[in-house]
């Protein structure tokens, strides 16, 4: 059973989910969902949470195993109106701390103006041992690369932040989370028609082995771990004899009268 819950953001995130229906936009949706639907189904609990709506049809937590799943938008104009809305941001999320096993960040952290304080927030809301999977866009790759080419990549890539995966990997390092793996994908230019992209298709088999850095979009999956306090010992507490009684005798006895 899924719910939705809506809340407000900017333009930024509006003109993503636009983007995701186009050509390009499916291909890369396709192949994020493949790569959640290979983790989520061996990812359990009781509660599953999505956090931001990108479009392209389905839900990112579609292949969870999870009956309880949320799905939580950042946009008041989303792509599943005919759901209830409740308006939230993703700094101050109006779920209880500790709650929730599964949360699913898909391109939420390009559009956020504190992506570190919603990263914060969602282990907040998990679970200890609980799971954190991260999707964003790579800025060195070609979609990156239309922040510095004006007038020609930027109408067909998304607008936003790209951050690269080091620096998620440290700000996910500083909140306590453990990296278990990333999956990188989508290695053609995120421009040209369906039939010039299904071409380029090769592009995905060579990719990984001969430029994985300059994947077009990155996954992490991440533990968060909960730190276990060591007891000090007592300074106070009296110290252990060398030899406990009745393994030593004391070398003069008093002969009996």
């Amino acid at each position: 059973m899924t719910h939705h819950l809506h809340g407000q953001h900017g333009p930024a995130s509006q003109q993503l989910e636009h983007w995701f229906k186009g050509d390009a936009g499916r291909l890369i949706r396709a192949a994020e969902r493949g790569i959640l639907g290979a983790h989520l189904p061996n990812l359990f609990g009781y509660h599953a949470l999505e956090i931001g709506c990108v479009g392209g049809g389905g839900s990112s937590l579609d292949a969870s195993r999870i009956r309880n799943r949320v799905r939580l938008c950042t946009t008041v104009k989303g792509s599943v109106d005919e759901y209830s809305s409740v308006c939230t941001r993703a700094q101050s999320l109006p779920i209880a701390s500790d709650s929730v096993d599964v949360v699913v960040l898909p391109h939420l952290l390009e559009y956020e103006h504190e992506p570190h304080a919603v990263l914060r927030e969602a282990g907040r809301v998990l679970m200890p041992e609980g799971y954190l999977l991260v999707s964003a866009f790579n800025p060195w790759s070609l979609m990156g690369l239309r922040r510095f080419i004006s007038g020609f990549l930027r109408p067909r890539c998304p607008q936003g932040y790209f951050f690269s995966e080091t620096r998620i990997r440290d700000w996910l390092a500083l909140l306590g989370f453990e990296i278990l793996g990333v999956d990188r994908f989508f290695y053609r230019p995120p421009f040209g028609s369906e039939r010039m992209l299904g071409k380029l298709e090769f592009l995905e088999r060579i990719g990984p082995r001969c430029w994985p850095i300059f994947s077009g979009c990155y996954l992490l999956l991440a533990k968060k771990r909960v730190t276990t306090l060591t007891p000090l010992p007592n300074p106070w507490r009296p110290r252990r004899r060398l030899a406990n009684a009745g393994i030593m005798e004391p070398s003069t006895r008093i002969a009996k009268q």
